[in-house]
């Protein structure tokens, strides 16, 4: 909250940084959930004994119910107004750490992380929508910045004390840790927020959200499920698929037909912020991915202790923070290219972690980490800039909900097809391996090969382990490849997005 301290020279408000303040901390501790979870993956893997794919339900069913939840914050706001539904969301996102932290076995522990993710769901747009609606528009590039500083040290704090207390107490205490922040957030957030937004007219579409709930739902079923099932060839992954195609036609069928949709229809006839749909959706895929795959690379194929993997892993944070020296006034004057060049340079972390090899070094983890941080805080405060410059302000609440669900929606589906082809490169990378495996191969004559003599049991055990860690390892680039693929392929939206207020003269 110290970062805040600069705006007092800008004629803001005790109350603006007051509130800026409580949006920061309710941030950070949104964020470092996100981060801690992931530094003990492996650790979760084994205490309860599951498979990769298995405790990777852990990361995308909390995303997915994140997703769900966040369309939801317009209404609730409506309903609630701003400290009701803040102090509430923080109350229930604590309850449900606890619960994590005491969750016996994987279906208890998704069913928590689930609940956790919904109560958590409001907290990102509800706060950008108060930073929007409590700062002039002059003032958002500054106050977007100062707010994703929260959003930096959460990812920060989360690795680097979530490895340290794994490594001390055990998983179950990153999620223990919690607490103390969220008491601290409620209290902040009762003080600070009023009863803004509240209002006596509380419609609900319901049967819009229930429609848009499923279909989301499904999506997230069919790209988790479809590898253990073998997709098409399992009833449940085409019963799925049918209840997502049905449920998402309804969903627009009913929007476009309703007196009083979900969604208000203002949001996609602005054109920055249709443009934003699609912008969310890939700084979505580009969000959590390395800090999920990484983890149980460095930990299960190098052998790293969570504390060593919390501190790399924090060096993604300190790109955030290297950004923040340069992306205000490149907003200002160049917000388009800004977001741009961001993308880029998440693309080249990307092209540079799928080059890394099995022996890879601290140094490795450090740089990549370092410069996909610099670039997604290079293009995140442009886009936010851009995508709500031109909405309507009574739309704010509700296009940072919309916003925010994609965001969680594309970060979800991405993970599961990244988790996808990691297991499934991995698998047919490995049957490669074992068809140049033959008793009078030259490669097995070598002075160095002798601790895989196929000629004995013990000798083929270690011959197959290092198969598969050097199979696992092509698997974990080629879904950099991936990560690496979304972010270009984003790049070109960036410029489609129309130049507004006092970025106009100078936007390239």
């Amino acid at each position: 909250m110290a970062a805040t301290a600069p705006v007092a020279r800008r004629g803001f408000t005790r109350q603006q940084i007051l509130i800026l303040c409580t949006v920061q901390l309710c941030t950070l501790l949104f964020g470092m959930t996100v981060t801690v979870a992931n530094v003990v993956l492996p650790q979760m893997k084994g205490a309860l004994s599951t498979t990769q794919d298995q405790i990777a339900w852990v990361v995308t069913f909390n995303l997915v119910a994140t997703a769900i939840g966040t369309p939801l914050t317009g209404w609730l706001a409506t309903r609630l107004g701003w400290r009701n539904l803040m102090t509430g969301a923080v109350g229930g996102f604590v309850v449900a750490s606890i619960c994590c932290g005491l969750a016996p076995s994987l279906a208890s522990l998704v069913v928590f992380r689930i609940a956790q993710g919904l109560f958590g769901a409001p907290l990102m747009p509800l706060g950008q929508a108060i930073i929007l609606a409590s700062f002039e528009k002059h003032h958002h590039p500054l106050v977007l910045m100062l707010w994703g500083i929260g959003g930096v040290i959460g990812p920060v704090l989360g690795p680097i004390a979530g490895g340290l207390v794994a490594e001390s107490l055990g998983w179950r205490w990153v999620f223990f840790m919690i607490a103390p922040f969220g008491i601290l957030a409620m209290l902040v957030a009762w003080i600070s927020l009023g009863d803004q937004e509240r209002s006596r007219d509380t419609h609900f579409d319901w049967i819009g959200f229930a429609t848009l709930a499923i279909a989301v739902a499904c999506l997230q079923l069919i790209v988790n499920r479809g590898p253990t099932l073998d997709w098409f060839d399992s009833y449940e992954i085409i019963i799925e698929t049918f209840a997502a195609v049905l449920a998402f036609y309804w969903f627009i069928a009913h929007s476009a037909l309703a007196a009083r949709p979900f969604f208000d229809l203002g949001l996609i006839r602005d054109r920055n912020f249709a443009l934003g749909i699609i912008m969310a959706l890939g700084m979505g895929c580009l969000s959590y991915t390395p800090i999920v795959l990484f983890p149980p690379l460095l930990q299960e194929l190098r052998g790293y202790p969570d504390s060593l993997v919390g501190l790399l892993l924090a060096s993604r944070g300190l790109g955030n923070w290297l950004s923040f020296i340069i992306v205000v006034p490149m907003t200002r004057l160049f917000p388009r290219t800004t977001l741009a060049l961001g993308l880029a340079i998440q693309g080249i972390a990307g092209l540079w972690m799928g080059n890394l090899s099995i022996n890879l070094t601290n140094s490795d983890v450090f740089w990549t980490n370092l410069i996909q941080g610099f670039g997604f805080g290079l293009a995140y405060t442009p886009m936010a800039v851009l995508i709500f410059a031109t909405l309507d302000p009574r739309l704010l609440t509700q296009g940072s909900s919309v916003f925010n669900m994609l965001r969680n929606l594309g970060s979800g589906v991405f993970i599961s097809l990244s988790i996808v082809v990691l297991i499934e490169t991995s698998a047919q990378t490995y049957d490669r391996l074992r068809d140049g495996v033959a008793p009078y191969a030259e490669r097995f004559a070598l002075p160095n090969a002798g601790q895989w003599d196929i000629h004995s049991l013990h000798g083929l055990n270690a011959l197959s382990a290092e198969m598969h860690r050097q199979a696992d390892m092509v698997g974990y680039t080629n879904a950099f490849y991936l990560f690496a693929a979304a972010a270009f392929a984003t790049l070109p939206f960036a410029f489609l997005f129309r130049r507004t207020g006092p970025a106009k003269a100078g936007s390239k």
